[in-house]
């Protein structure tokens, strides 16, 4: 999960592609046209393994667009396959 945040943070795409799950992976990100300001910090607020190859991570990334501060909250669900995680999907948590 950090590691994909510091990818965001650092519009590396081509790793957040590359981490994430083959079965639901975009074909691109267009990050250089998305990129959402500064991003500040993460937090993970929680995370889950109910399975051996599964996993839950519950987190806050919080950023700046113009002076004015936003935060992303998801739960993010990922899969290990052949022994490296993949981010899959999540769900955006409105507040």
């Amino acid at each position: 999960m950090r590691s994909r945040y510091t990818a965001y943070a650092l519009g590396r795409e081509e790793y957040l592609l590359a981490t994430w799950s083959q079965n639901t992976r975009p074909a691109s990100l267009g990050l250089e046209s998305k990129q959402p300001g500064k991003w500040l910090r993460l937090e993970v607020k929680r995370h889950e393994q109910p399975a051996p190859d599964h996993a839950m991570v519950e987190f806050v990334a919080r950023y700046k667009v113009d002076g004015r501060a936003h935060r992303l909250h998801e739960i993010s669900r990922f899969v290990r396959e052949g022994g490296q995680w993949f981010y899959v999907d999540g769900d955006i948590i409105r507040s």
